[in-house]
């Protein structure tokens, strides 16, 4: 059954340079379990899409539904983790996972139990009480993703949340997310610039157009559930299968013939 259905959206702004065109025509249906990732060139409307399914930023045409129901500004049932972490760095932790069960309202006693469900689900349940400017570049957006599960939401959207990382923690964060994402069964959907990155989380790939983005590709994948079994990271990323399927995308986003591999 259909969870979050996108028809027909499209998004226009005026700049100082006239009229812009971000997306047109984008259609995406997303169901319970499923791992989705937008991956582009730059400027083709990524990010523009995940802010409409956030509700942060209004569609100029088409809808876009969650469990039957139009998406007109932001809800609990979204969790958002940014590009930077955007923490409170006045607040520990703790008080930051906890921050939107507290604008709900929901008592301290309970807060503070959802909070650190969610701080074990990231393996940073010994962190509680630390500052945030103590905490690593991964610490911090593991931090994030506690806050953005903490209200449990129906879908997690994540705005290409690892880009600042260094490769070790990145390749160490992409393992957290889908273990997260499996143990949950949430609905994720991600942005990166990493191909890689996108082959190895995706249960489903869409490629997008340069401005006006559109949907141009869309490939169903299960290198991320490989991993789940295997724990083996290094030897799904290096498989004949995913390096094939690395150049196709590849190709694809820069509008070329993809390289024959060697068998």
């Amino acid at each position: 059954m259909t969870t979050l259905d996108i028809r027909h959206l499209g998004v226009r702004y005026a700049s100082k340079g006239g009229v812009v065109d971000a997306l047109s025509d984008v259609n995406l249906t997303m169901a319970d379990g499923e791992f989705v990732v937008a991956i582009g060139a730059s400027g083709c409307g990524k990010t523009t899409l995940l802010n409409c399914i956030a509700g942060f930023l209004p569609a100029t045409d088409g809808a876009i539904e969650l469990d039957g129901k139009p998406v007109i500004g932001p809800g609990a049932d979204r969790g958002v983790v940014f590009q930077k972490h955007a923490l409170m760095p006045w607040l520990d932790v703790m008080r930051n996972v906890e921050f939107g069960l507290r604008m709900r309202g929901v008592a301290p006693a309970e807060r503070r139990k959802m909070a650190l469900e969610k701080l074990r689900l990231v393996g940073l349940q010994d962190f509680a009480d630390r500052a945030i400017y103590e905490l690593s570049g991964g610490m911090q957006q593991r931090v994030g993703i506690a806050r953005a599960l903490a209200s449990d939401p129906r879908l997690m959207l994540m705005d290409e949340p690892l880009g600042a990382l260094d490769a070790f923690t990145r390749e160490s964060i992409q393992e957290l997310i889908l273990d997260v994402w499996h143990r949950t069964g949430k609905m994720m959907f991600f942005i990166t610039h990493s191909v890689e990155e996108a082959l190895f989380l995706a249960t489903h790939l869409v490629v997008m157009t340069p401005r006006p983005g559109r949907i141009s590709h869309e490939y169903r994948l299960d290198f991320g559930r490989r991993f789940i079994e295997t724990r083996d990271a290094r030897a799904v990323k290096s498989s004949p299968e995913f390096i094939r399927v690395r150049e196709d995308v590849l190709a694809v986003i820069q509008h070329r013939e993809p390289a024959a591999i060697a068998a």
